[in-house]
């Protein structure tokens, strides 16, 4: 049994703290919202979410699960704080720390009065090197305490939908963490320690990216979806049975291994067909702009490379393979042709 604090009765706040509760843990969530608060403190949920009311009225019935506004109370009576306050995105569409930053500074102020250790961990959305450049610095200066050191940091995003967070919570799709330092590593291994699928443990910028990299994924696979939907209904075809036969297909059409940085694509196929189905959307009047980032970007990776080596002015070139894909002779459309040849243009 551990002794959890955590941060932000929000969505998933709420949902970390009960289920930490149903595991068997003794925890106390933290807000500045007394409404919240006392909903907690009365076995009642504060949020909507499915299985949510149960678990958060049997486990206040039982004495895990409590709920304060009292900062300090909370990191003197706990072992760890996971904090899972809101970033919402600005107007520039930078991330906004202000719910972060303040609350690191009371959480600093609170570890400066604290005996033994104690470990601080992120559940918020984080740009990679927000944890380095602006939670540990905060902790540090409130607390006049060193990281990794005289407390514990670490890196723990989570991957719940709203709607089914609880079953996400107990049956969950990945798994990821990262630690500045041993005892908070071991914590949050022991923390999920009965859940079941892979663990990754990696460094905290690696975890924080990762989070970003699974919201865009998904984000990018809804609006592939809807493009190609809308391509489909403008020649009399049905979208939805397209995209259901093409993930089906888990050899090439749902395969990891179009999912590695590398360079870019090429060959017989896909640029001629993308530019063929781009060409079919602009004749039907239906926009497609993420065929079109495709192209773009595809091309971008080319002139990336070519830019790289021309920070070695000067120096010989060798390239290994120059087809468009290992294991064949095939250069129709290689990017690396055409690297070579922007290379041998430019002297």
């Amino acid at each position: 049994m551990v002794r959890v604090s955590v941060f932000g009765i929000g969505y998933t706040g709420t949902v970390s703290a009960a289920c930490l509760a149903e595991q068997g843990h003794q925890v106390v969530a933290v807000d500045i919202d007394p409404a919240k608060v006392a909903s907690i403190n009365t076995g009642r949920t504060p949020i909507v979410e499915e299985r949510l009311d149960e678990l958060v009225s049997t486990n206040h019935a039982a004495g895990r699960l409590s709920a304060t506004t009292d900062i300090a109370e909370a990191i003197l009576n706990t072992d760890v704080s996971i904090v899972c306050v809101g970033t919402p995105g600005e107007d520039t569409g930078a991330i906004g720390l202000s719910y972060v930053t303040a609350l690191c500074r009371s959480i600093g102020a609170a570890l400066a009065e604290r005996k033994g250790h104690h470990s601080v961990i992120m559940r918020s959305t984080l740009v990679p090197g927000t944890m380095e450049s602006v939670c540990v610095p905060e902790l540090e200066r409130a607390s006049g305490l060193k990281a990794g050191a005289n407390f514990g940091v670490g890196y723990f995003p989570e991957f719940l939908r709203e709607g089914t967070a609880v079953a996400d919570y107990f049956e969950p799709c990945l798994i990821v963490y990262g630690a500045m330092d041993d005892p908070t590593m071991t914590m949050l291994r022991d923390l999920n320690a009965a859940l079941p699928g892979e663990h990754h443990a990696v460094d905290m910028k690696t975890a924080e990216m990762i989070k970003y990299t699974s919201n865009s994924w998904r984000a990018t696979k809804i609006t592939f979806a809807n493009e190609i939907g809308n391509i489909a209904k403008s020649v009399g075809v049905d979208g939805q049975a397209v995209m259901k036969i093409l993930c089906s297909d888990h050899e090439v059409a749902m395969s990891p291994y179009f999912l590695r940085p590398g360079f870019s694509f090429g060959g017989s196929c896909l640029p001629k067909d993308l530019r063929a189905l781009r060409f079919l959307a602009n004749s039907n009047d239906v926009a497609a702009p993420l065929l079109q980032g495709v192209l773009e970007a595809n091309e971008n990776q080319i002139v990336r490379a070519e830019a790289l080596v021309k920070r070695f002015e000067g120096r010989t070139v060798g390239m290994v393979g120059i087809s468009f894909k290992p294991g064949t002779d095939d250069l129709r459309e290689s990017p690396l042709a055409a690297l070579a040849s922007r290379l041998l243009d430019g002297g």
